[in-house]
């Protein structure tokens, strides 16, 4: 079975069937190999491969053996990877040598021609000679491992990966370079050292005389500085999310107003079918745009009126219930046809559907001019002209900031960019200001401590200087393979 016939997707599933086996692979250090890029027509692929004995094996599928097992760490070899004596693909190896690898282990990346034929090829004679095929995230898992990165720095190179605007990759970009993994350990030293202050207190108050709760949290400064920390970090998080994560935009309103063309505009292209016939958008179609780095899911929907068809109905019932999944609603009125009650109207609808940001958009400007009495909800545009669009953009980005709560951090400072890390940061959060109660109500030291270890330790899982298997392998099995 050739285990790279499917998709990214099954790639662990069919590693499995291949070598008839139903266990996971995460932790033994084998020979691994898995594409780097994307499968289909490309100039070049990389195919990533590493583990033990991995140089040796590779040497006897390639043209110059005793070349490649000699080659220095951060060389390239020429040759070609070979299948029982015949040439399968010219390729340039990348030879990096434990520890100065990725991985770090002995490794190699193969640029190799491109195409699904060419890298099927290649792998299959690599699967042959003692290779097998990377699950996914395998190797950044490997590297977490063997100590070249901790957990944060793990989880941003997936960040990157799926970014979807530079605002995003650049936060990303910064938790690679360990900004968020040196602000959780300085954070953790200051509860480790009130927490070795308290347990020493603990230990020796009674040979001192001193009872323990006399001075139930000595290093009280260290652990006010932790959770002022922590709390940056907390309320960091949702402008991580919104600029990761993106908002979902939906254009709605009256058939003939616009939607569809201030969404093709919007979108830079022509997605949606316009016409001057009411009712042309039966379903809504969505598109990504980014705007001041926040990446949106823009929807275009039916016009929202009493049906005529049945097939019209079911498009307006799926325009309300995306309205309810909305980050943001664009209400865009006609303004040729729009009068002055265009301001009650807008804020019924408003009233309506207050657990949802509502923007109410004035279209067609070049033909109508804002009523003056909603000048101050409204945001005109023209579909037609663009006139308006860089203030709708802004209008745009600053409702979905305001709605998110969204403060992006200074540059330079750390913010959570995951869940996980963000659930964390809340248990550590929670613990450390559970100490600093349990001081003001005077309990003892030994009541004090639990509530430390407990804020270290969360800290720790996020780093992974704490955690366990079933977590790891949960957390690296999302990744893609090849990484």
């Amino acid at each position: 079975m050739n285990p790279i016939a499917w998709s990214g997707g099954e790639w662990s599933v069919m590693a499995n069937v291949f070598y008839g086996r139903d266990e996971s692979f995460y932790g033994d250090e084998g020979a691994i190999a898995a594409p780097a890029t994307a499968l289909g027509e490309s100039a070049l692929t990389l195919v990533r491969a590493s583990g033990r004995s991995c140089l040796d094996l590779l040497a006897g599928c390639f043209s110059r053996p005793r070349a490649l097992r000699e080659a220095a760490g951060n060389s390239v070899v020429y040759g070609w990877i070979q299948d029982e004596g015949k040439r399968v693909d010219e390729v340039l190896v990348s030879v990096y040598r434990a520890p100065k690898s990725y991985t770090g282990e002995d490794g190699a990346d193969i640029c190799c021609h491109g195409g699904l034929a060419a890298v099927r090829a290649v792998l299959q004679s690599l699967y042959k000679h003692g290779f097998r095929p990377a699950l996914r995230g395998e190797f950044t898992f490997r590297a977490f491992l063997n100590g070249k990165i901790d957990l944060t720095r793990a989880e941003a190179v997936m960040e990157i990966v799926a970014a979807k605007s530079d605002t995003g990759r650049g936060r990303a970009v910064m938790r690679l370079s360990g900004v968020l993994e040196r602000e959780i350990r300085q954070i953790n030293s200051l509860l480790l050292d009130a927490l070795t202050e308290t347990e020493l207190l603990l230990d020796y108050s009674e040979l001192d005389g001193v009872a323990a709760e006399d001075e139930a949290l000595p290093g009280r400064a260290s652990v006010e500085e932790a959770l002022a920390r922590l709390n940056r970090l907390q309320h960091s998080y949702r402008a991580e999310k919104l600029y990761r994560d993106g908002a979902l935009a939906v254009l709605a309103g009256k058939p003939n107003a616009g939607k569809s063309s201030l969404f093709n505009l919007l979108l830079r292209e022509e997605r949606s079918i316009t016409s001057e016939i009411p009712g042309t958008t039966r379903d809504w179609i969505d598109g990504w745009i980014s705007l001041e780095g926040i990446p949106i899911r823009l929807a275009d929907t039916a016009g929202l009126r009493e049906p005529g068809d049945a097939l019209e109905k079911l498009g307006v019932e799926r325009s309300f219930d995306l309205l309810d999944e909305a980050d943001l609603v664009l209400l865009v009125f006609d303004g040729a046809t729009d009068g002055a009650d265009a301001l009650s109207v807008a804020e019924d609808f408003i009233l309506k559907r207050k657990d949802v940001p509502v923007l109410p958009v004035w279209n067609k400007a070049d033909l109508a001019a804002l009523p003056e009495n909603a000048a101050g909800l409204f945001c005109a545009v023209s579909a037609k002209t663009g006139a308006g669009l860089s203030i709708l953009y802004e209008r745009i980005a600053k409702a979905l900031e305001k709605t998110a709560g969204a403060l992006m951090p200074e540059a330079g400072r750390a913010a959570p960019g995951s869940e996980r890390q963000k659930t964390l940061i809340d248990d550590a959060a929670a613990a450390a200001a559970a100490a600093l109660a349990a001081h003001d109500e005077g309990l003892p030291s030994d009541l004090v401590a639990p509530s430390l270890r407990e804020a270290v330790n969360s800290l720790g899982e996020i780093t992974g200087e704490v955690s366990n298997a079933d977590i790891l392998e949960a957390m690296f099995s999302r990744f893609c393979v090849g990484k």
